[in-house]
């Protein structure tokens, strides 16, 4: 079975060892900045592949802001 294009907030919770709350909060701060791109979002869920991107791919260092 092909994996879904959007995680909810139970499997971002899950996926992160954060409360359910909490995840609502980093859905709705990754969804803002993918409409800042013109994506278009759903309330709740967010982009499978935008997840992953975001939470685990390391940046490069040119990319950091630290």
């Amino acid at each position: 079975m092909a994996e879904k294009m959007f995680m909810r907030v139970g499997e971002v919770a899950k996926a992160l060892d954060v409360s359910t709350p909490y995840a609502y909060k980093l859905i709705r701060k990754l969804n803002e900045e993918l409409k800042k791109t013109g994506c278009i979002t759903i309330s709740g869920r967010i982009d499978r592949r935008f997840f992953y991107e975001k939470f685990y791919e390391p940046k490069k260092s040119s990319e950091r802001t630290d």
